[in-house]
């Protein structure tokens, strides 16, 4: 059982992490965004296009890299339950 109970504790630190990292690339959106509309709303008419782009830039990598972290969350899910089902099924056959 502590073998189980392990990799429980890695599973869950592995979630934690990934959720981590999620929440990071998130709040990194929220600042490029704010700092777009930002610089939209004081000088409407000397937009650093160049800025801009960067920004643009950014989001997408963030976003790309987000969408990576949740079809892993979504990929570890799918493991756990696998397991979970061999587990219960192993228990079912020694009568447990």
């Amino acid at each position: 059982m502590t073998a189980e109970n392990d990799e429980l504790i890695k599973a869950q630190n592995e979630v934690i992490g990934i959720l981590f990292e999620i929440i990071k690339r998130y709040q990194a959106n929220n600042d490029f965004t704010d700092e777009y509309i930002e610089m939209s709303i004081k000088n409407p008419n000397q937009i650093d296009k160049k800025r801009l782009e960067e920004i643009n830039k950014e989001n997408l990598d963030q976003l790309r890299s987000t969408d990576k972290k949740s079809n892993l969350l979504e990929q570890i899910g799918r493991n756990n339950i696998q397991e979970a089902i061999k587990i219960v099924q192993n228990k079912s056959n020694k009568g447990e």
